[in-house]
């Protein structure tokens, strides 16, 4: 009895988050996304930002269909992004709000204009959004466009700053690796996919034939939908990808013998990639670096994947090892918690 007590407090744990709004709650990792395009003597900024954070933000409460007070919006806006054409300040006047799903979430997409009065030779731009107020993780990607040149950055915490021209290449792949490592140790659902694995792995031979196959089908569906040659429904994938989680957590339930195969790991690593490749491609990054960045960012993610197995593995060994009967329960029984969370994932995001 007692060997099944854990497992099943660990179930109703996970089944306890899923509340009708919990996939849309305040996120402490909140992400952004900013088009900068200078033509002429104006900029135009299209700003998209998860709706639930800039209520949080405003203290407002905000629904998928509330349109945002405008001047509360551009006044918040304008104080916590700056913009100086050479040298200087320019404020934004905002022209239009909507909202739209991205990765299943609802996004404020907030349109707006500076009119900056000549046709400038540098930008910088100073992004303050949520870091101050509510969320100290939130990170924007920006794509900045200028007298025919594009670049993309980064911003973060640590990063607030952008001049146009000023990302070298070694910069670019820099912050394109730290976006990959970022994603994938904040993919939960990934790393409790990577894990399910590992339980079904006997050796370190085992282990390596089927990271290396997860690995091939990931990059393979992450370089298809990054250079949108193949596109799939956000909903349809994440859906997917709770599915693999319940799937392989099954098999280690219920075959606790069982040897997952390489071709189950390719096989999922396929919609894995999909999953990967959100980020990139709203993005919209530059085809002139595009395949430089999708590189970075796919090593940022087989680094961390690495960390993770490096780390789980020998623990997996470790306990298998030991006599003592009550350990013969800890791989079913995460196995089990690990099934919860893939339920709760397909439910949120299914329906």
């Amino acid at each position: 009895m007692k060997k099944i007590l854990l497992p099943l407090l660990l179930i109703f744990l996970a089944l306890g988050s899923l509340h009708p709004y919990s996939a849309y709650a305040h996120t402490n990792n909140s992400e952004g996304f900013s088009t900068i395009q200078v033509k002429d003597k104006t900029l135009g900024y299209e700003l998209k930002l998860d709706l639930e954070e800039l209520g949080h933000a405003l203290n407002t409460a905000t629904e998928e269909k509330a349109i945002i007070n405008q001047k509360v919006l551009q006044n918040y806006i304008n104080s916590h992004i700056k913009i100086y054409a050479d040298s200087g300040l320019v404020a934004g006047s905002v022209l239009k709000t909507e909202i739209e799903i991205i990765k299943e979430r609802p996004f404020a997409v907030i349109n707006l204009a500076y009119q900056i009065g000549h046709k400038p030779e540098k930008l910088v731009v100073e992004y303050n959004m949520f870091m101050d107020d509510s969320d100290p993780s939130h990170a924007n990607y920006a794509t900045i466009k200028m007298d025919g040149k594009q670049q993309e950055k980064i911003l973060s915490f640590e990063s607030r700053e952008v001049e146009i021209g000023e990302i070298s290449f070694l910069q670019n792949v820099k912050q394109f690796v730290v976006l990959g490592l970022k994603h994938i140790f904040t993919g939960y659902d990934h790393i409790l996919f990577v894990i399910s694995l590992l339980f079904g792995a006997k050796t370190i031979r085992h282990i390596l034939s089927l990271v290396t196959a997860f690995t091939i089908a990931h990059s393979i569906t992450l370089a298809l939908a990054t250079f949108d040659i193949v596109h799939l429904p956000s909903r349809f994938v994440e859906s997917a990808i709770a599915l693999s989680i319940i799937y392989v957590a099954l098999i280690n339930i219920f075959n606790q013998d069982s040897k997952h195969q390489p071709w189950l790991a390719f096989g999922f690593g396929l919609i894995h990639g999909f999953g990967f490749a959100g980020i990139l491609s709203e993005m919209k990054l530059d085809t002139n670096h595009m395949a430089a960045s999708l590189v970075s960012f796919n090593m940022g993610i087989e680094i961390g994947q690495l960390l993770i197995v490096s780390l789980t593995f020998p623990i997996i060994l470790w306990i298998r090892k030991l006599k003592l009967k009550p350990v013969g329960w800890v791989i079913p029984g995460t196995s089990a918690a690990i099934l919860a969370f893939g339920l709760v994932w397909f439910i949120q995001r299914a329906f």
